[in-house]
Parts: structure tokens; C-alpha cells; sequence
């Protein structure tokens, strides 16, 4: 009786994603939607400030896919994560929000083409929900904190309140920059 071995691979989940210098002192995560409006300009507020805060700022995207309101989050939020398994996540998701108005399955996979995704089972792994279940761990997550829209931003842990705009979240990452320094008497 012959047994096969069947390779065990590990997903990498978004939780462990980031996208910035790992001892940057200020550390943002959103939880967000790829169809949603807001998160798209939220998600461009963060990006201007990695920009402009490089060593400063990290990033972390959590995924809370409005499914009742966007039918199509859900895949995409699972086609970011199945890019991620690449090295692509951070491409597939700016994409995703690019083209938050297309994300229809068979444009998932011209999407992780363009953005250089090779697995040639991407489609399948899609259609088969290979990474539904990373995604609803980060709406549970959501859940348990109280979350129930999009898009929300934490800066340290802390929930920023109001419209996560560039000025807003600015303000604040300047804030916590200021912090360890205030220590002067």
C-alpha cells in the first residue's frame, strides 16, 4: 500500500504583513473593504504618510469585507491574500483598490497577473475558497472589537475616531512621534 505525503503550507496571514521598517514607532492598521469608497481614500491617506513618514510609519492591512453591502470583497480580500503568498500582497492590494469597481473573479486573475502573481492554480484556489477562513478570522477580529463598518484605523493601538483623512491621521502619527521626546523638563 502505497501512502502519499501531502505537503503541509502554511498561509501567511494579513495580521503578519506589514509594510514599513519593523521598528518604525508609529504603527497604523486598518480594517477595511476593497469595494468601499472610504477605505480606498483611507487607505491613500496611509499611503501619503508611509511616504512621507518612511522610517516612521509601519503598516498593517486587516481585512472586514462589508458582504452584505459589497458582494464582491470578500474574493478580493481572499485574491490579496492569495498574492500574498507571493510576495504581492501589498501590489494585489493598492490594485485591488485601483479597480475597486471591477472585482469580478476572472478580474482577480488578470489583477494578480499584472501584478506578477505566477501560481498557476490562483483561479482554483479562489473558486475553492483556499483563504476564506484567513479573512473571516480578520472580521471576527473586527467583531470582537466592536468594529461594524469601514473603514476603521488604529495608530498604536489606539482607534482613531472621526475620518481617517491624511490631515487627521498626520496629525496624530506627529502626535505619538512627539511622545518619547516630551520626557524634557
Amino acid at each position: 500500500m502505497a501512502v502519499r505525503s501531502k505537503n503541509v503550507v502554511e498561509i501567511i496571514p494579513s495580521k503578519n504583513i506589514y509594510v514599513g521598517k519593523a521598528d518604525a514607532p508609529v504603527v497604523i492598521t486598518m480594517y477595511g473593504d476593497y469595494e468601499d469608497e472610504a477605505s480606498a481614500k483611507a487607505n491613500e491617506a496611509v499611503k501619503r504618510l508611509i511616504e512621507n513618514y518612511p522610517d516612521k510609519v509601519r503598516f498593517n492591512y486587516r481585512h472586514f469585507p462589508q458582504t452584505q453591502v459589497h458582494q464582491r470583497a470578500m474574493k478580493a480580500a481572499e485574491a490579496s491574500l492569495a498574492a500574498a503568498q507571493e510576495g504581492k500582497f501589498w501590489e494585489m492590494h493598492n490594485r485591488l483598490f485601483e479597480r475597486r469597481r471591477h472585482l469580478g473573479t476572472v478580474s482577480l486573475k488578470e489583477y494578480a497577473r499584472e501584478v506578477g502573481v505566477v501560481n498557476k492554480k490562483f483561479l482554483d484556489e479562489l473558486v475553492s475558497s483556499k483563504y476564506s477562513w484567513h479573512v473571516r478570522e480578520d472580521q471576527i477580529e473586527a467583531w470582537d472589537k466592536g468594529l461594524r463598518a469601514v473603514p476603521v484605523v488604529f495608530i498604536n493601538d489606539e482607534e482613531v475616531t472621526g475620518t481617517p483623512r491624511y490631515e487627521n491621521l498626520k496629525k496624530i502619527v506627529e502626535e505619538k512621534l512627539k511622545k518619547p521626546a516630551k520626557k524634557r523638563a
